[in-house]
């Protein structure tokens, strides 16, 4: 539930001395990871390995920027479209390490859906995550959540689909193809009916996973993000 989520980030945080910034890193980190096993670099349709990250102003958002640099780090093209950015020094620290990687930025987002289906060869939607009541309604996130519902190419949704109630699921808000959940999924997974559904929750001390009774699934090897 959305009170079990804020319950485990303010654990890790508190009792477990987690930093913000350590957080954001490892779920960007692991969400990158979890679209490298979802889309590989042979399987993309275009000729170039073309990602729009779009990025909401809140946490959510942030880890869409880290996840792009990871994205970048693997040899992807990630262009980010971030319009309200936010003013936190910890984000502003974000942005500047993908100007820094020379990720490009763009100024807005097309209107005409058929110029993102042709440039890119999938959406990651970092817009609202768990935070979806704050903004939902308004701009710029009406206006983006608008033109993703259009989009034909995959979208990947991080940790909660934009649009999305936490726990009842959608309510006429984006579809996306793949799911990345952080820590562990939210209640609104059961509605989730796309492709694949990572889950990106090994970093999570013992102790956390027991006490929330979160059953985690097996991770292979060394991997920090599963496919349920």
């Amino acid at each position: 539930s959305k009170a079990e989520a804020e319950a485990i980030e303010k654990e890790l945080l508190e009792d477990y001395r987690f930093g913000r910034q350590q957080l954001i890193e490892i779920w960007g980190h692991a969400c990158a990871m979890a679209i490298t096993k979802a889309f590989p670099l042979p399987s993309l349709p275009r000729k170039q390995p073309t990602v729009l990250v779009v990025c909401g102003p809140a946490q959510n958002g942030a880890i869409g920027l880290v996840c792009a640099r990871h994205l970048r780090i693997f040899d992807y093209e990630p262009t980010i479209f971030y319009p309200k950015r936010s003013l936190d020094p910890l984000y502003r620290d974000f942005t500047t390490q993908c100007e820094k990687m020379d990720i490009p930025f763009l100024s807005y987002l097309p209107t005409e859906v058929q110029l993102i289906n042709d440039a890119y060869n999938a959406v990651v939607d970092a817009v609202l995550g768990a935070e979806a009541e704050a903004g939902e309604g308004r701009e710029p996130c009406a206006a983006i959540l608008a033109t993703l519902k259009h989009v034909r190419i995959p979208i990947v949704s991080l940790d909660v689909p934009s649009g999305w109630d936490v726990e009842a699921g959608s309510s006429g808000g984006i579809s996306p193809d793949v799911l990345v959940s952080l820590s562990a999924p939210k209640q609104c997974a059961r509605r989730f009916l796309g492709r694949q559904h990572f889950v990106a929750g090994r970093f999570l001390p013992y102790d956390v996973q027991k006490k929330f009774e979160l059953n985690p699934p097996e991770y292979p090897g060394t991997e920090c993000v599963v496919a349920l």
